[in-house]
């Protein structure tokens, strides 16, 4: 891969995915930077808002092995990893590959499904491994779940446990298209689902490629360091019962290396950092009781920590 198509690929990916998804440049920039990152994305909003077009398009845009898991109340951890199934021919256990076994899975409203159901999606998206009955089973590359779920007050919803959450890279949310956009969405739909015609512009090994390229990216030590103190100004603020982990700040540093790639740039700068701590902070965070008693949000929080950390003198350019 040539110095000038990690960018060409990056953003024929995103023009791709908005021709499904209209006047959301940003939340479909996060979603690309999640899977250059090599994470796991959680999109969550009310319905009918586009979640789920949102995971197709990106799915569809690669050209990788696809699968979608409905998650509902009656789903086994089984019916996502896979099940071992006595062969009676061999006289053998043969395990047969759940869904969760293909690059791309979409796990549709995933809180739905009871915890236990969800917890089986751990190991798969930590260890990109599946282990049934003893056997451990290796995940195919590049891995990537984009996972949706509606608000935790519609009725059938389950919370997801704070081990889930935090392994989740992004949390984005689409919200309620503007009047001009939405009549955009309607003039599409007249004949058909603009979905319908999206065809895949890069393949496995350029998507394996790109989340290299992404990792070549520079992040200045000083940028770093105020990745940390960001972090760790979660763990000290009175709304906040429990902080964001390490694994909050290793989420900072892939994703602000993932945005400035899409912003065509080889080096990170503290604006990169400042515009993804929503995305890669705000399901991390448990509010303590005052801070919810004063209507608080996870990202109101995490903005009033910004405005007070102190931004490095360097600009995060690399010192030649």
């Amino acid at each position: 891969m040539s110095s000038g198509e990690p960018t060409r690929f990056i953003q024929d990916l995103i023009d791709n995915i908005e021709t499904v998804i209209v006047g959301k440049r940003r939340t479909v920039e996060l979603a690309v930077a999640t899977l250059l990152a090599g994470g796991h994305m959680l999109i969550e909003d009310i319905p009918g808002v586009g979640k789920t077009m949102l995971a197709r398009a990106l799915a569809k845009s690669i050209d990788c092995s696809f699968k979608r898991i409905q998650f509902t109340p009656d789903l086994l951890p089984t019916d996502v990893t896979g099940v071992s199934v006595f062969d009676q021919s061999t006289g053998q256990f043969q395990f047969r590959p759940g869904p969760v076994f293909a690059n791309v899975v979409l796990a549709d409203e995933v809180n739905r499904a009871t915890p236990k159901s969800q917890a089986a999606l751990l190991e798969c998206m930590e260890e990109f491994q599946v282990t049934v009955d003893g056997t451990t089973h290796r995940l195919p590359g590049p891995f990537f779940v984009m996972a949706t779920e509606n608000p935790i007050e519609y009725e059938g919803t389950y919370q997801l446990p704070e081990a889930q959450l935090d392994r989740f890279l992004s949390r984005v949310e689409l919200g309620y298209p503007t009047p001009t956009d939405e009549v955009a969405i309607l003039t599409q739909q007249v004949i058909h689902h603009p979905i319908d015609a999206v065809e895949s512009v890069i393949d496995r090994k350029q998507v394996v490629q790109l989340q290299q390229a992404v990792r070549q990216v520079h992040i200045d030590d000083s940028l770093n360091e105020y990745i940390v103190s960001v972090v760790g100004a979660t763990r000290r603020h009175a709304a906040v019962e429990l902080g964001a982990s390490p694994r909050g700040s290793i989420a900072l540093m892939r994703l602000s290396q993932a945005l400035a790639a899409i912003r065509h740039r080889e080096y990170v700068i503290p604006d990169d950092i400042k515009q993804v701590a929503p995305t890669g902070l705000g399901h991390r965070l448990i509010l303590a009781p005052d801070g919810q008693f004063e209507g608080l949000s996870a990202g109101e929080i995490i903005q009033q920590i910004l405005e007070t950390v102190p931004i490095p003198f360097s600009q995060g350019a690399p010192q030649l």
